[in-house]
Protein backbone atom coordinates (compact mmCIF):
# COMPACT_ATOMS: atom_id res chain seq x y z
CA UNK A 1 0.00 0.00 0.00
CA UNK A 2 2.98 2.36 0.63
CA UNK A 3 4.45 1.75 -2.65
CA UNK A 4 1.23 2.40 -4.62
CA UNK A 5 0.84 5.91 -2.80
CA UNK A 6 3.90 6.90 -3.42
CA UNK A 7 3.78 6.03 -6.86
CA UNK A 8 0.99 8.04 -7.23
CA UNK A 9 2.30 10.79 -5.59
CA UNK A 10 5.65 10.65 -8.02
CA UNK A 11 3.01 10.07 -11.20
CA UNK A 12 1.10 13.68 -9.58
CA UNK A 13 4.04 15.49 -8.95
CA UNK A 14 5.17 14.59 -12.65
CA UNK A 15 2.25 15.96 -14.23
CA UNK A 16 2.34 19.24 -12.39
CA UNK A 17 5.57 19.37 -13.28
CA UNK A 18 4.64 18.40 -16.94
CA UNK A 19 2.77 21.87 -17.52
CA UNK A 20 5.74 23.89 -16.17
CA UNK A 21 8.31 22.34 -18.54
CA UNK A 22 5.68 22.65 -21.82
CA UNK A 23 6.84 26.57 -21.12
CA UNK A 24 9.63 26.21 -22.01
CA UNK A 25 10.70 26.96 -25.77
CA UNK A 26 12.99 23.99 -25.93
CA UNK A 27 13.37 20.97 -27.76
CA UNK A 28 14.95 18.91 -25.39
CA UNK A 29 15.90 18.58 -21.72
CA UNK A 30 17.60 16.91 -19.58
CA UNK A 31 17.01 17.51 -15.95
CA UNK A 32 19.60 16.13 -12.76
CA UNK A 33 19.27 16.81 -8.96
CA UNK A 34 22.18 16.18 -6.62
CA UNK A 35 20.48 15.50 -3.28
CA UNK A 36 23.57 15.76 -1.35
CA UNK A 37 24.75 19.35 -3.11
CA UNK A 38 21.32 20.46 -3.66
CA UNK A 39 22.06 21.33 -6.77
CA UNK A 40 19.70 20.93 -9.82
CA UNK A 41 21.04 20.65 -13.59
CA UNK A 42 19.18 21.24 -16.33
CA UNK A 43 20.55 20.67 -20.01
CA UNK A 44 19.15 21.47 -23.10
CA UNK A 45 21.57 20.42 -25.54
CA UNK A 46 24.04 17.55 -25.57
CA UNK A 47 26.44 17.67 -24.74
CA UNK A 48 26.51 21.29 -23.34
CA UNK A 49 29.81 22.89 -24.70
CA UNK A 50 29.05 26.01 -22.74
CA UNK A 51 31.59 28.97 -23.59
CA UNK A 52 30.56 31.53 -21.10
CA UNK A 53 28.52 31.42 -17.67
CA UNK A 54 26.30 34.14 -16.40
CA UNK A 55 26.03 34.41 -12.80
CA UNK A 56 22.26 35.60 -12.20
CA UNK A 57 21.39 36.80 -8.53
CA UNK A 58 20.39 33.94 -5.99
CA UNK A 59 22.72 31.40 -7.19
CA UNK A 60 21.43 30.96 -10.48
CA UNK A 61 24.22 30.14 -13.37
CA UNK A 62 23.14 30.20 -17.30
CA UNK A 63 25.06 28.11 -19.58
CA UNK A 64 25.49 30.23 -23.09
CA UNK A 65 26.94 28.90 -26.32
CA UNK A 66 27.51 32.59 -28.21
CA UNK A 67 23.32 33.66 -27.65
CA UNK A 68 21.74 29.99 -26.84
CA UNK A 69 21.27 28.80 -24.05
CA UNK A 70 22.56 25.34 -23.36
CA UNK A 71 21.75 25.00 -19.44
CA UNK A 72 21.42 25.93 -16.14
CA UNK A 73 22.01 25.31 -12.50
CA UNK A 74 20.47 25.71 -9.59
CA UNK A 75 22.02 26.12 -6.53
CA UNK A 76 20.67 25.53 -3.26
CA UNK A 77 17.88 24.03 -5.43
CA UNK A 78 15.15 23.42 -2.34
CA UNK A 79 15.57 26.84 -0.87
CA UNK A 80 14.20 28.39 -4.57
CA UNK A 81 11.54 25.18 -4.51
CA UNK A 82 9.94 26.87 -1.06
CA UNK A 83 10.22 29.79 -2.05
CA UNK A 84 8.50 29.54 -5.22
CA UNK A 85 5.23 28.11 -3.42
CA UNK A 86 5.41 30.69 -1.21
CA UNK A 87 5.08 32.66 -4.07
CA UNK A 88 2.48 31.17 -6.00
CA UNK A 89 0.10 31.01 -2.52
Amino acid sequence: MASALRSEEVVNACIGLSTEIMKIPMKHMWVDYDKEADVLYVTFRKPQRAKKTVELDDDILVRKDRREIVGITILNASSKAREGRQTRQ
